[in-house]
């Protein structure tokens, strides 16, 4: 070979090597993740001696990537410009990284060579040549990669060995199989999934008492031998939780204490312990400090360190629908308001002016204060009043609410909820409005096994609701009965191609049609229901053509999230809806929308457009819908 080579490597490679490997991906993932190039421990030479650069014979692209990604001639070409010693020592401490780099992708047996301006960078003649060169010094890394070598023998014990089971199966779980590529990746996640499987039998200190990797050239294999050491059991010892300055500790180390104390080590409940602590909405962060020994007593110290948020803060969001209009709502909220995390937000919201009349519009406004637990247990309190004055196709209100909803979560996915709730007012149609007050109880049911709140890509939620009312002014009792279903499945694999379903069923029981209070019947259509109808209209409707709503619901959704590239994705669905006035769901004529719309994924949700058609609209019905909000339409 004419160019200079980095020298082949030993028949036998042991452990040295495959941790120089892993070190070189780690270090090319952190330049390819966040467009940075790995520091340069080397002074900057004074900059003079432009130079272009050219990474040749890596075949596959993500070994170009990588390769470019380490070679610090590349990423410092133009941010560290440098001059014509300083180009060579640049390039000659490039091969060795370019060496590694290869190793980390499984081609041990690969060569790594590089010419400047078309000589090696031992050539003696090459210093003055840089020096006098008039335009951009063209260099070159050449990449050799032979053959992609493979996982050979996989030797995996522990002690005691009824572990060794436990970790095999960890390891083939992880992907670490006899015959794949032989990459440092791959030994690295597998020793990490055997590690976590010992920890999460309750053994914190579980570690890889040793580790042996070989690498024979003959056999173009990598040969790995593991041997774990689990550790002793523990129990999670009371938690301790520092970094606060306004939020009582107490109730910090009660609210974490409830996942894990006395409880069998687990990673998974320490996680557990963390977000509960994080959904008390006070800190920015939450991070995990556990100990490194366990106690006499068996137990394990930890600790969980805060970082408080600021105090109040403000916010809004705005939502528009066609024949619906504008809707525009404000916030503002105190997070600690007693130091217990207790929450208070104040929030107004104004819709329907699309017209520009302000007198049709509708207006709510609502103060709402939510403490974390009850007599020191883990039962949340959500209190609410508010005022609210409506103007709508199906009916008008002038009213005043207020509710006070207990929640407690009985495991992590399972909540139940129940709590007074009451209102008075007045409500009618065609301006003519009739006095009412109504109290209720709220409970429900609530499991959630969902990936996020605003864009899931997996998992399912359940939501049960029953809430009997009793009239004060005339007796009047009914209950209202609403179940709502929704499943996430990635087809795909990898989230960016997601089938989104939902129903909602519902039901009125217990009074006529006519004695049911007008904002206690069910409607459909709009932007969160069936999309392609105006809001509220499908269903039963009056001489004048304004919707009656209905005893019983029954909602369809499907949807397809496609995303496109980056934050940007598209959706097409199908909503379908029945409005009945017979209490049996589903009873009433099933109207159904398409139609497709774009997301922009955001730090608090996508931005939602859509656009629906209705296929067997009612009389004066919209030719198609446009709907534009904050978050997922399910």
């Amino acid at each position: 070979m004419t160019r200079q080579a980095y020298p082949a490597p030993p028949r036998r490679t042991t452990a040295l090597g495959i941790a120089a490997a892993l070190l070189a991906l780690f270090f090319a993932a952190i330049a390819l993740a966040q467009g940075e190039p790995p520091p340069d421990d080397t002074p900057a030479d004074p900059p003079g001696l432009p130079y272009t650069t050219e990474i040749t014979g890596g075949d596959e692209s993500d070994l170009s990537d990588t390769a470019r990604a380490v070679a610090q001639t590349v990423t410092l070409r133009e941010r560290a410009p440098t001059d014509a010693f300083g180009l060579i020592g640049r390039v000659r401490a490039d091969l060795p990284r370019l060496q590694e780099a290869l190793r980390a992708e499984g081609y041990w047996g690969g060569q790594v060579a590089a010419t400047i301006d078309g000589l090696p960078p031992e050539d003696p003649s090459l210093p003055a040549r840089l020096q006098a060169a008039t335009a951009p010094v063209p260099v070159v890394f050449i990449l050799t990669p032979g053959p992609r070598y493979a996982i050979g023998r996989v030797t995996i014990a522990a002690e005691p060995a009824e572990y060794a089971t436990v970790v095999r199966e960890a390891a083939v779980a992880a992907g670490l199989t006899e015959g794949d590529p032989a990459r440092a990746e791959a030994v690295l996640a597998a020793e990490t999934a055997m590690r976590d499987a010992l920890r999460e039998r309750g053994h914190p200190l579980a570690a890889a008492s040793a580790r042996e990797v070989t690498v024979d050239h003959d056999r173009r294999a990598m040969d790995i031998a593991w041997r774990f050491a689990p550790g002793p059991r523990a129990r999670f010892a009371t938690p301790d939780v520092t970094g606060q300055s306004r939020t009582d500790t107490g109730l910090l180390r009660r609210t974490a204490a409830r996942q894990i104390e006395g409880r069998d080590y687990s990673p998974a409940a320490v996680e557990r312990a963390r977000r509960a602590l994080v959904s008390l909405g006070v800190f920015d962060s939450v991070r995990v400090e556990a100990g490194t020994t366990v106690g006499p007593d068996g137990t394990l110290p930890i600790a969980f360190v805060v970082s408080e948020r600021a105090l109040r803060a403000i916010g809004g969001s705005v939502a528009y629908e066609t024949n619906f209009g504008l809707a525009v709502s404000l916030f503002w909220e105190h997070r600690n308001l007693w130091g217990g995390a207790e929450r208070l937000r104040l929030e107004a919201e104004v819709s329907r002016f699309s017209d520009g009349s302000f007198g049709n519009a509708t207006y709510r406004t609502f103060a709402t204060l939510t403490l974390p637990e009850l007599w020191q247990r883990d039962i949340q309190l959500v209190t609410r009043i508010g005022a609210v004055k409506e103007n709508l196709e199906a009916y008008d209100r002038e009213a005043f609410v207020a509710s006070a909803i207990a929640q407690h979560r009985l495991t992590e996915r399972l909540t139940l909820q129940v709590g007074p709730t009451f209102e008075t007012g007045r409500i009618g149609r065609y301006d003519v409005l009739e006095d009412y007050t109504l109290v209720g109880l709220v409970t429900g049911v609530r499991y959630d096994t969902t990936t996020s709140l605003l864009n899931p890509t997996s998992g399912y939620r359940i939501n049960l609701n029953a809430t009997p009312y009793y009239s004060l002014l005339d007796g009047t009792t009914y209950t209202r009965l609403l179940a709502t279903g929704s499943t996430y499945l990635d087809l795909s694999g990898d989230q960016s191609g997601v089938l989104a379903l939902r129903t909602s069923v519902g039901s009125a029981v217990g009074a006529s049609f006519d004695q049911i209070t007008l904002d206690k019947r069910f409607y459909a259509g709009g932007g969160g229901s069936v999309r392609g109808y105006t809001y509220q209209s499908i269903g039963p409707r009056d001489a004048g053509n304004r919707p009656l709503g209905g005893a019983s619901l029954l909602e369809l959704s499907a949807e397809w999230r496609q995303q496109i590239s980056g934050p940007w994705g598209a959706v097409a669905f199908v909503d379908a809806g029945a409005v009945s006035e017979d209490q049996v769901p589903g009873s009433g004529t099933l109207r159904v929308g398409v139609g497709a719309g774009v997301r922009y994924l955001t730090a608090i949700g996508p931005i939602r457009v859509d656009i629906g058609v209705p296929l067997n609209p009612q009389q004066s019905d919209p030719a198609y819908g446009l709907y534009v909000g904050i978050g997922q339409a399910f």
